[in-house]
């Protein structure tokens, strides 16, 4: 069920040119549904314009990032709904493009702990530098949920990731911070408890320069990410997988707490 329109999803607060921007649905692990996607988006704007803003810090409450989709709500909608929203997610609440529009084009870090799971992924990949704490689990979640691995892989490539990208694609499993920082996919592994110093630390040192430079650059990367992710949803939403009965199966079984299958391959 959608949280409550009083309720604070995502919050915004800014200190020393350094926004941070905090997804705080921590008794959900911080799963995305839609309203936190639409709240998340207005943060990245207020950002986009805040004049005592140049650089944001993406992170979640509680004990982890994000653990991704919210299956109840987003996975488990009818046939009938998700023909109506071309997907599991709302129009208005799509979270393929939230780093795409902007005006300033100012750096985001993102700075995850705990887990990092399928679309909670996506938020960290298509952001500007990634600051994780030692032992942070990440995982391509769609791959075994009947679902299309392609733009995590293509995320991933984008980083520079290559053979790491397939199999971490391909298998669904789980891989640390430790891996992602020896595949070159993130930028820094802080020790327990100190990511938000480093992430902090990093960001500041963004800051100090002259931001329209640091924009320039900002800007020319989103340009390839927006091309690559335009190319990528095209041949995943032609193939229609949150139509089959093996995703149906899958968000059935995580619904119900049970291994999912047998998959047919329809």
């Amino acid at each position: 069920m959608p949280d409550s329109g009083d309720t604070s999803l995502v919050e915004y607060e800014c200190h020393d040119f350094i926004a941070t921007i905090t997804l705080n649905r921590p008794d959900k692990l911080n799963a995305v549904n839609d309203d936190m996607v639409r709240q998340l988006s207005a943060a990245l704007k207020r950002f986009d314009v805040d004049d005592e803003a140049r650089v944001a810090i993406l992170c979640g409450s509680g004990r982890a990032f994000s653990s991704g989709a919210d299956v109840h709500q987003r996975q488990l909608r009818s046939r009938a709904e998700f023909a109506r929203h071309g997907g599991a997610q709302a129009q208005d609440a799509s979270s393929h493009d939230l780093f795409l529009h902007a005006v300033n084009w100012k750096p985001v870090m993102a700075a995850p702990h705990g887990y990092v799971l399928g679309l909670a992924l996506g938020l960290v990949l298509e952001s500007d530098m990634i600051v994780a704490e030692e032992g942070t689990q990440f995982q391509v979640t769609e791959t075994p949920r009947g679902l299309s691995g392609a733009k995590y892989w293509a995320l991933l490539n984008f980083r520079g990731a290559g053979a790491f990208a397939t199999d971490v694609s391909l298998t669904g499993r789980f891989f640390t911070a430790e891996e992602a920082l020896a595949a070159g996919v993130i930028d820094r592994v802080a020790p327990h408890g100190t990511y938000m110093e480093v992430a902090r630390e990093l960001a500041a040192a963004v800051a100090k320069n002259p931001p329209l430079g640091v924009r320039s650059t900002v800007r020319a990367r989103r340009w390839y990410l927006e091309r690559l992710s335009r190319e990528v949803l095209l041949q995943v939403n032609l193939a229609k997988l949150h139509l089959t009965e093996d995703f149906a199966e899958s968000a059935r079984a995580f619904a119900e707490k049970r291994p999912a299958g047998p998959f047919k391959g329809r």
